[in-house]
Parts: C-alpha cells; structure tokens; sequence
C-alpha cells in the first residue's frame, strides 16, 4: 500500500466576525500520499488556500477550526504550539503566489535562506553558506555565490520564485504546499518552474500539495485534482478522469473555461487609429556630480505598427520586453522618438495642453482592478470621473451616462453607490472598463487586463470586450503574457524580447506558425506538452 503523508477528514473552518461565525472550509476531506501530487483547484474565494494554511495551523486567532488533519499519523488539529513550529518549514514547507511580498525587502537572500537554516537545524557560518549554495545551485541559480548578497528587487520574478522554492526546500521537507506558485510569471519562467517542481519531486521524494485556479498547469503537473467550490469538495479523482470524464457541473465550467474561437474579422476598409514608425524610447543613464549621460536603457527600438478601428494588436513578450513602454509611449504617457499618427496627426511634438484634447479619445484599462479604483470612491464617482475632467455636451445628465454604461459591461445601475470592495475582481474590471468606455475612445490600451481574474471569469472579460469592439469599432492595443487570451482577441500580434520586435503579423499565422526561435519558445511553454507527473 501506498504511504499516506497527510490525511484530511471532515475539516471545517469558520472565522468569528461580528458575532457570527463564517464558514470557510465546510467538510473537506482528501489525503496526499508519499511522492504523490494532489491539486486543489478552484475560484477565489473557494477555501483552497484556507484549506492548506490550516494543515499547520497558520491562520488567524479569529479562526475555529474542526475535523482532523493527520501528517504521517500525528494530529495537527489542536496540537500544541511547539509541535506545530518543529513541523512548519521542517517538514511541511510552502511556496506562497508573491515572492516579492513573502521575501524580506531588507534582507540579502543569503540571510533569508540562513535564518531557516539556523532555526530548524542550528547551522551557521561555513556550513550554512555551503547548504545555501547547494540550494541555489539546485533550484537553477546561475553563479550562485554571486547572487548571495543580492537583495530581492535585485532579481527577476523567477529568480524570486526559485528562491522561495530553496528556501521551502532548505531543511528537507516531506511535504511542499504550493499556493498558485506561478500566477505571476511569464509563461517561459512559468514553464521553468513547473518543471523544477517536477524535478525536485522526483529527486527528493516531495509530496506536493499544489492550489492553483488554471487547470492546464494541473494537466501539466498533478497525479490527483480536488475540484473545490464554496468551501466544499465537489469532486475528486485521478487528473486523467477527471479531465476525460467530469461528473459535476462545475468542474465542467470550470474545464470549459478557456478563452474560446478566434477575433472576428476585423473591417479591411476601416480608419487607422494609430500608427508609429520606428518609435524608440531611450532612458538615459546619468553617472556622476553633473549628472551626465554615460548610456541608455533601450527599452524599445525602432518599432513600427498600426492598428484600425476594430482591431487588436497583441503585444506579447517576457518581463522586461518592452511591452508595456511601448503602449505607453504610443499613448504619448512617456516621452519617445520617432512618429505617432493618431487618427491622421502626428501628435509626436503636441503640447500637453494640446494633447489634453485627444486624451479622452484614448483610454486605459490596467491589470489590478483591486489596485486601481479608489477605495474612497463610490462606483458612480469612480465611473463619472473622466466626465469631469473632460466635459460632455451640454444638457448630457451624467447619472444616466454612468447608469447607461454599467448596463452596457454587465452591471447594476443600482449598485452606482456601493464602494469598490462591496464588489466581486470581475465586477471591479467591468467597472474600470466602464471608466475607460464612457467617454466613447477610439483607442483602448489594455494592459494585462484579465491576469488577476479567475478562469470563468476572464472569459466573460473577453467576450465582453470582443461585444464592444464590434458595437463601437474600437482599436485595442492587448498586453498580455497569458497567450491563450491574445489568441482569442487578437487581429494582428507583435512579439518582443528585450525592446525589440523580433517577429509580427497576422494573429493565426504567428500562433501557428511562427518564425523566430524565441517566439517558439513562448509557443511552446504556452501551448506545449506536460510535464512528467510521476515521481
């Protein structure tokens, strides 16, 4: 018989609040065995990760927790503090979704590795610097010793994420909790870490434990899935059954949830929006007392496209590409050489009291709707904003604008008066689409726009998107490293590596036939094959 290394049974969780107490996890029960990897999958709010921070007791005081949960037959439901401290990070250790907010701004990575090292086994000096090494050189640290004085925002996102995992790793752990590990990465370095995991389970004997709300990393990684909804197990069994066989109604949303078909065709005869020609933006680089100019930071060079009304052009590309500066340099947010014809002018050389005439013509819609509406605000106030500040036609009652434009992305009118938090991330994107639509743009940058949302929900984004681009005629201008959302919305794709523009072109031919070997690579580790499940 296979070893069970943790077994949950009938766990409930509920949080005291205002008097009452919420349930959270509502009777789950599931087991991981030796070498093995179990999936917990979900939507926010489903009591995944509730559910795993419970197996160590990690959560609040306001917490009541019933039920059992056994590791390697020890009952860590009510066990006493020092126990539950031997335990964590010695023999269960986690991977939480943000290394930037889990690692210590102020700290080098190799005091944050030795602080582990020195509580769970005593190791200092010498020795620890040996052990950190080892760990580094294992997870795929190039040139280790020279990354050990190295500060956090000194390293790229999956260089965080591969220290997090050393640090999970540094004193031997049975089990590894992964929560959404990999929700933040481009899909290259997504791909990266997933076979780590896959490769350390092997070596090391690991059982993992892996939440995520993407179902084609669990195809990719997992032996087992436990579909959660509401708190509650819906459905359990092996990953092959499950995907080829789904008995619950929500696992089979869930499994259909993928940004579906291919754009529209857009108008062949209509208006160009915008244009750039060999735009380049150069950050200069000052060194010493006067400040002079040593060098640049060539964060784009020399790109060139266009795109009409009804179009989306689909700007792919890793961390750092230039993607994001490029959007903003066509929007005339950031300063940039070389021509941007917008709607027939070169604006390139406008003034901004002059540009302050076209900005509402061109519209943002960012990444985080958590981030980027005011708490303090209320729906209407955050929606009717740009009505204020660039005027509407006399005799226009701006009530109703806001009234009319919830109801065309989705929403309550009546809800105008609720405050941001009061609503659901998806709604709160609909509310920041509105935001960007009710000034009627021609040109709509959308920067990463469904990253943070749940599968279920970035479909109903796309499809609303794809609805008003085809009621307006509106030009997008799509970032995104998830390539499965660009291929749905996307006429025309550009691919860029480091500020240039290596590949371009029509939608379907780039994603079917692409031409560069680094546009391949994102292919692949977007589309690509699994990795080896078995340990």
């Amino acid at each position: 018989m296979t070893e069970t290394v943790l077994s949950v049974d009938n766990l409930k969780v509920g949080f005291r609040q205002d008097g009452r107490v919420i349930q959270a996890v509502k009777g789950v029960s599931f087991t991981v065995a030796k070498g093995e990897t179990v999936a917990l999958v979900g939507e926010s709010g489903s009591g995944k990760s509730v559910t795993a921070l419970s197996t160590v007791s990690l959560l609040p005081a306001s917490a009541e927790v019933s039920g059992s949960i056994l590791y390697n037959g020890t009952q860590m439901v009510g066990a006493p503090e020092a126990d539950l401290r031997r335990v964590r990070g010695n023999d269960i250790s986690f991977i939480f979704q943000e290394p930037m907010t889990s690692l210590n701004p102020l700290h080098t990575i190799e005091t944050q590795l030795a602080e582990s090292l020195d509580l769970h086994q005593g190791l200092d000096g010498a020795a620890a610097r040996a052990r950190i090494l080892e760990l580094l050189d294992k997870v795929g640290i190039r040139d280790a010793e020279s990354r050990l004085g190295a500060y956090p925002h000194q390293l790229s996102g999956g260089q965080r994420q591969r220290v997090m995992i050393a640090m999970a790793l540094a004193n031997g752990p049975e089990l590894l909790i992964a929560d959404e590990p990999t929700t933040a990465l481009d899909v290259t370095i997504q791909a990266q870490i997933l076979d780590l995991l896959a490769e350390l389970k092997r070596a090391e004997g690991l059982s993992l434990l892996f939440i995520t709300h993407d179902l084609g990393i669990v195809r990719r990684i997992a032996d087992r899935v436990c579909v959660m909804q509401g708190g509650e197990i819906v459905e359990q069994g092996s990953t092959a059954e499950i995907f080829a066989n789904p008995q619950h109604t929500y696992t089979k949303t869930l499994l259909e949830a993928e940004p579906k078909g291919r754009p529209e065709s857009a108008p062949e005869c209509g208006e160009e929006i915008v244009r750039t020609e060999n735009l380049r933006v150069w950050f200069p680089i000052h060194r010493g007392f006067l400040r002079k100019v040593v060098g640049h930071v060539k964060a784009v060079n020399a790109a060139s496209v266009s795109v009409r009304a009804g179009e989306t052009l689909g700007i792919v590309g890793e961390s750092g590409s230039g993607k994001t500066t490029l959007a903003l340099a066509i929007l005339r947010l950031i300063p940039s050489d070389g021509p941007i014809v917008l709607m027939g002018q070169n604006i390139q050389n406008w003034p901004a009291k002059q540009m302050r005439e076209l900005r509402k013509k061109m519209q943002v819609v960012f990444q985080d709707p958590y981030g980027s509406l005011s708490p303090r605000m209320t729906i209407e106030q955050i929606i009717a904003e740009g009505l204020g500040v660039h005027g509407t036609a006399k005799g226009q009652d701006h009530r109703q604008m806001v009234a009319d434009i919830m109801t065309e992305v989705g929403l309550d009118s009546a809800t105008m008066g609720r405050y941001p938090h009061e609503f659901s991330g998806g709604q709160r994107q609909r509310v920041a689409i509105a935001r960007a639509m009710i000034l009627r743009p021609k040109l709509v940058l959308l920067d990463e726009p469904t990253s943070a949302l749940d599968m279920t929900v970035q479909v109903q984004i796309v499809e609303l998107l794809r609805d008003l681009q085809r009621k307006q005629g509106l030009a997008y201008l799509f970032i995104s490293h998830d390539l499965r959302v660009v291929r749905a919305l996307a006429h025309k794709v550009i691919v860029m590596k480091q500020g240039d523009v290596v590949e371009q072109g029509i939608g379907a031919q780039v994603f079917d036939d692409p031409q560069t070997d680094y546009t391949k690579a994102l292919m692949g580790a977007a589309f690509g094959q699994n990795t080896t499940k078995g340990p």
